[in-house]
């Protein structure tokens, strides 16, 4: 009983994140499902999270003090309603961040970081079947068409909903795929990061593909030197990772900048639109608008950042991650989630620096992706989505005070 129970828990996470990765939405499997399938996938997935954390109320209460900062900051979009330009708007979508802390807290709290990673590479690999079923069998749903505003005909997007979500789903696929537990089978590895990899290049996003390049180096610098006690590797790394974030905004947009007064000198509208939002942030710096309360329809916040643009487009978030969430919680909520990340990618470099297990290296790796894939979108606390789930997971699970063997030089 206690094997089939471990099953099912395990089946649970596969499928609440493949929920959150986008796989069940509008314009992938929810388009071939029917409706109802894919409310009964949301709410099991949130009432499930619920259940079972409150089940193991114990075990959660200890997981969530280790980061006090990062409860703070959930807190503080939760009640974010109470300031907001349009309250039943972000209490409704409130409900997005309980799920997304529900869920991440049942994930640290049940599973440990090698299992963690065993999961998620499992999910990944169940999403790439499916998006090469998808593609091959139902082009229509799976492989952009030539219609529409933002059409990119031929570009895959499988089971994603778009290319730059494939690309981008796939990027965390192979850095997951890298850090498997060696007893993993070699085929699996490296059959599924090569399926990634594919994948990643038939999405035609130049981004991932730039993202993909530099974090697999930065996998390879960081399993090579290894942690010698001083303070200055920290600093070191961290450089890196800031150097790494800007080479992902040269390396993408390199036509542009170099071109200066050529096709697009605003990297697609976005300096215009990162213009417009900051400044009216501004007006309301301490806390924000109230959580997804800016980019609310209709928002008269919203329709201004489009004129900025000047296309008419009004743009769902602000195409980057630290400013959507200066908006929606302002710099007091910004403060704590940078202490919440830095804190935590320290800990996850002594962790990654102590051990040879690759499944150590993970919580580096992710770090270092969502700090560069939020430069050019809106990759935080926007939506229900898997990214905020796994920094959830990674920030509760570094924190556990388990023991590992030290490597000596």
């Amino acid at each position: 009983m206690s094997k089939s129970l471990r099953f099912a828990e395990k089946a649970f996470i596969i499928l609440g994140l493949s929920f959150f990765s986008g796989v069940f939405g509008v314009h992938a499997l929810g388009a071939v499902l029917p409706k109802f399938v894919v409310t009964l996938v949301r709410f099991s997935v949130w009432g499930m999270s619920t259940i079972l954390v409150c089940l193991f109320w114990k075990s959660t209460i200890i997981t969530a003090s280790r980061n006090k900062l990062l409860c703070l900051l959930t807190v503080l979009a939760l009640v974010s309603f109470l300031w907001s330009e349009y309250p039943d708007f972000t209490l409704f979508n409130a409900r997005d961040v309980l799920m997304m802390t529900s869920f991440g807290l049942y994930f640290a709290t049940r599973f440990s970081l090698k299992e963690q990673v065993q999961l998620v590479a499992c999910t990944f690999f169940i999403g790439s079947l499916l998006s090469t079923i998808l593609a091959l069998g139902l082009p229509s749903i799976g492989i952009h068409q030539a219609d529409g505003i933002e059409s990119h005909p031929g570009a895959w997007k499988g089971v994603y909903g778009h290319k730059n979500g494939l690309g981008s789903m796939m990027v965390l696929s192979a850095l997951t795929f890298l850090a498997l537990p060696k007893e993993n089978s070699n085929i699996y590895k490296w059959g599924g990061l090569s399926l990634s990899l594919v994948l990643m290049l038939l999405s035609t996003s130049k981004t991932s593909l730039v993202l993909s390049i530099l974090l697999i180096l930065l996998m390879m610098f960081y399993k090579n030197y290894r942690w010698q006690g001083k303070i200055s590797v920290i600093f070191i790394d961290i450089g890196i990772l800031i150097l790494g974030c800007v080479a992902l905004l040269i390396f993408t947009y390199w036509v542009e900048l170099l071109t200066g007064l050529g096709r697009d000198p605003t990297l697609t509208g976005r300096t215009p639109l990162w213009g417009a939002a900051l400044a009216r942030l501004m007006e309301r710096p301490l806390l924000g608008y109230g959580y997804a309360a800016f980019w609310a329809p209709k928002s008269k916040y919203a329709i201004e950042a489009g004129n900025a643009i000047g296309s008419g487009w009004v743009p769902p978030h602000a195409h980057n991650g630290l400013i959507d969430l200066l908006l929606d919680v302002g710099f007091i909520g910004l403060s704590f989630f940078l202490m919440s990340y830095f804190t935590t990618f320290a800990q996850a470099l002594k962790r990654a620096y102590a051990t040879r297990n690759p499944e150590d290296l993970w919580p580096l790796a992710y770090l270092s992706f969502l700090a560069m894939n939020n430069v050019t979108e809106s990759y935080l606390m926007h939506l229900a989505n898997v990214y905020w789930v796994l920094f959830i997971t990674v920030v509760f699970t570094i924190n556990q005070k388990n023991k590992f063997k030290k490597i000596t030089s």
